[in-house]
């Protein structure tokens, strides 16, 4: 009985032991587990705290950009019937508007620089600021000399570093001049679209960009004398681009003139809403895959 009882007794010590055993090491992995936790949600509310700072700077930045594009005021005055959709990707934009009055003459164009978001953001600026140069500083209005002088200062601007950037843009500009309907047209890449009478015509600019480029030549300009009706377009890729539609393809040029010509006897504020609505509808759930940016004038 007695070797029964000091039996019973070790294996009852034994049991407590083993069971204090778990006990530490559950209360141990349970402390582990809880800084572990509390590190996560520090580290969380830390990146948390850096995205909505980060977030803050860019949404700031946008109105910096906004800021450099024409003010609706200038817009509306000059060009009453007339409208800009100006979708960017993210918070700040690639593409951009452009527009200058210089005497009796009016110059605008729609530009899409090298990337889109930030990157695309800070040369944006950079390519504006030199068309800005172009006509203030140099007095050039002429299309074809100015994106020849704008792509000098871009290079000049971007090889004042050792780094080698070869960005840009793509641009369609025009100068109008009211007096006499005469419309100058030149581009990089970005094409003139042109409505008169339920026919589309396409005027296409030189293929090279406003930026560093091998055999680069001066950029040619197409002349054309516009009468009252007619309706200009320029736009960015962003739209032709786009991805969407039931198989989750490009939108693609031929449906976008289409649309252009198609929606082109509604009045401009319509047909913004036509454009904006047929992207909308044709990205779906798909992700915007560029900025998108379009100007249409009645004449």
């Amino acid at each position: 009985d007695l070797e029964r009882e000091q039996q019973s007794r070790y294996f009852l010590w034994a049991g407590l032991a083993f069971l204090l055993t778990i006990i530490f090491f559950v209360v141990h992995r349970i402390r582990i587990v809880g800084k572990k936790n509390v590190e996560i949600e520090r580290q969380k509310k830390v990146v948390e705290e850096q995205k909505e700072e980060i977030t803050d700077s860019i949404t700031y930045a946008r109105r910096i950009q906004r800021a450099i594009l024409p003010a609706e005021s200038f817009i509306h005055e000059h060009f009453p019937d007339s409208f800009i959709l100006y979708l960017p990707k993210d918070i700040v934009s690639g593409d951009f508007y452009w527009a200058q009055k210089v005497n009796d003459t009016l110059l605008f164009a729609v530009a899409d620089c090298t990337g889109h978001g930030v990157p695309g953001a800070m040369v944006s600026v950079i390519c504006h600021n030199s068309l800005n140069r172009c006509v203030r500083e140099f007095g050039l209005t002429d299309p074809g000399h100015i994106l020849t002088k704008c792509r000098e200062l871009v290079i000049e601007h971007f090889t004042e570093s050792n780094e080698q950037v070869k960005d840009g843009m793509d641009i369609a500009l025009c100068c109008w001049n009211r007096s006499t309907n005469q419309l100058v047209y030149s581009g990089a890449h970005n094409s003139l679209y042109l409505v008169r009478n339920g026919e589309l015509s396409e005027f296409i600019g030189n293929k090279q960009p406003v930026g560093y480029f091998e055999n680069a030549k001066e950029f040619s300009t197409e002349e054309l004398e516009v009468k009252q009706g007619d309706r200009i377009y320029l736009s960015s890729d962003g739209f032709p681009d786009q991805f969407g539609g039931e198989k989750g393809k490009k939108f693609k040029y031929k449906p976008f003139k289409q649309l252009l010509l198609s929606s082109s006897t509604e009045s401009t504020d319509r047909q913004k809403e036509i454009i904006r609505d047929t992207f909308t509808n044709w990205k779906g759930n798909y992700e915007q895959l560029d900025d998108v940016c379009i100007i249409g004038i009645e004449v």
